[in-house]
């Protein structure tokens, strides 16, 4: 199985640009606390780079 990474949102999105919230909702994410996994590729290290500052990630190996 390809590894995983788990992503929790930190961050409140209110004075966020819509490009950047666009992006936490794509991670799954709804709101301050939520977790999601999502697989760990490129596209993903991307969007998670572009909101780094709203969101913390660790790896996730599990089902």
């Amino acid at each position: 199985m390809a590894e995983m990474l788990k992503v929790t949102q930190r961050r409140s999105l209110i004075s966020v640009k819509p490009k950047l919230r666009a992006t936490v909702r794509a991670l799954g994410l709804r709101g301050i606390n939520t977790t999601n996994t999502v697989p760990d590729n490129d596209a993903t290290r991307g969007m998670i780079r572009a909101v780094s500052h709203l969101v913390e990630f660790e790896p996730f190996e599990g089902q």
